[in-house]
């Protein structure tokens, strides 16, 4: 039998707040002496954080396990994490033969004592489960960091779980109500990640308007924002992610418009544009206040990068509310679109109204939807032709930089082609010398100075 020692593969599917659980695993597992290893064949122990929010999701999660199973060597131990784990452990230890250890989300910060009980457990006591219903937001764990640094850029979750009530939604069933972390823990992180070199803080939630309600905080997002502003100056960029409708807030558009450092960048699923389609869904349905809330937030923010994400097929989706939607879009000309069909999940509240619109519809649906955006978006992206951007550098190669300005989001949004080799985690200002549907190019000039957007935004 190969001697694999105190050796760890990890695999993290899903959003970056799985991947935040996915590094503070890494880190406590690297504090017990346990070494990573990128190849899984030289790892004693195979560890696959799992995303169960959406069917396409947990298909591919059960994919990965069921590969990693199947090449499983005498000696290695595969545990089973995440939100796919915490909603179906049983399911998921009968599908996929192999598997040692199930762990949930809700006490991730269990991993080492797993991992122990994993080595000395006999294999009749297997698989071993470790699925507590006790929920937590898992960030005051001694010497853990809430934080997932790719680079320059680091996610930093505030908050975790969710009290809102979407009825396609199973991310209360699987991660629980909402629970925020206290805002000195993620002010001494956020100064952590200053002094080691971060220049980007993406501020991540699955409700990050609803940060510190359970702490009796109010406005506790525009606190934070202001918080993080005084006590990180060194920290160039601040980005927010995952607000929702109806709770950003006057005090928080001002407190975004008031500061260089936090960028003028919001992401605000919106799921759908009709509100019969929304009252179904469970979602705020005033789109007066939408409108009103994103003239407001343009104003306020002149060059302002909106993004969104949108469901299609829900059930009941008629014609006419599809049309909605597609006319909302339309007119309210978003930077970013994500695009998603709807996906029964059992559990939720939306259970009861079935899944009764055709594969094909949704399909169809789907596709005029982002063929719409994708035109929108190349025009908006053409806009900034001629104007300098500030971009983060993230990589190299071929005499070529690839970056991010403030428009855009690590991992989901678009990326800035430069010319040259520039170094990596340096902000450059960029003229943008061409453009595409996603993504924009240009060449480095001046000494950087700021957001230049074209006079069209403003």
């Amino acid at each position: 039998m190969v001697k694999f020692g105190k050796t760890f593969h990890l695999v993290s599917l899903g959003c970056a707040k799985n991947l935040v659980d996915s590094e503070s695993m890494a880190q406590l597992l690297g504090s017990s002496g346990y070494q990573f290893k990128e190849n899984p064949d030289d790892a004693g122990l195979l560890i696959v954080n799992t995303c169960g929010f959406i069917g396409p999701a947990k298909d591919e999660s059960f994919e990965v396990l069921a590969e990693l199973a199947s090449g499983k060597r005498e000696g290695q131990k595969l545990i089973a994490a995440g939100c796919l784990t915490q909603r179906y452990g049983a399911e998921v230890a009968r599908r996929v033969p192999g598997i040692d250890g199930i762990l949930g989300t809700r006490r991730w910060m269990d991993v080492v004592e797993v991992v122990d009980r994993l080595r000395s457990a006999g294999n009749q006591d297997l698989p071993l489960y470790h699925l507590p219903d006790t929920a937590t937001v898992g960030g005051e764990v001694d010497h853990v960091q809430r934080v997932a640094l790719q680079g320059a850029s680091a996610y930093l979750k505030i908050a975790d779980g969710c009290r809102r009530p979407c009825a396609f939604c199973a991310i209360p069933l699987i991660k629980g109500t909402a629970l925020s972390r206290p805002m000195e823990s993620i002010l001494e992180e956020a100064q952590a990640l200053g002094e080691a070199g971060a220049r980007e803080l993406v501020l991540i939630a699955q409700d990050t308007t609803d940060y510190g309600h359970d702490l009796g905080l109010k406005e506790g997002l525009a606190q934070l924002l202001e918080n993080l502003v005084d006590q990180v100056p060194e920290i160039a960029w601040i980005r927010v992610m995952y607000a929702y409708p109806g709770y950003v807030t006057e005090r928080l558009i001002e407190v975004m418009a008031g500061s260089e450092q936090v960028l003028p960048y919001l992401d605000m699923p919106l799921q759908h544009a009709h509100p019969d389609t929304l009252r179904r869904m469970r979602r705020p349905a005033n789109m007066d206040w939408v409108h009103r809330t994103l003239a407001k937030m343009r104003s306020s923010m002149p060059g302002l990068a909106l993004r969104t994400t949108f469901i299609v097929g829900y059930p009941g989706e008629t014609d006419e509310e599809f049309r909605a939607l597609e006319k909302f879009v339309e007119e309210t000309r978003f930077d970013r679109v994500g695009t998603f069909q709807f996906s029964f999940e059992p559990g939720t509240e939306s259970e009861a109204l079935g899944d009764p619109l055709q594969a094909e519809v949704k399909q169809e649906r789907f596709e005029r939807l982002m063929e719409l955006q994708q035109g929108i978006s190349l025009e908006v992206n053409q806009s900034f032709v001629g104007n300098t951007l500030d971009v983060l550098v993230e990589g190299i190669g071929d005499g070529l930089s690839v970056g991010r300005s403030y428009r855009d989001a690590p991992e989901i949004d678009g990326v800035v082609v430069v010319e040259g080799d520039l170094p990596v985690g340096d902000i450059v200002p960029v003229l943008i010398t061409g453009a595409m549907a996603y993504d924009l190019s240009g060449v480095v000039v001046g000494t950087g100075g700021g957001i230049d957007v074209p006079l069209s935004q403003i």
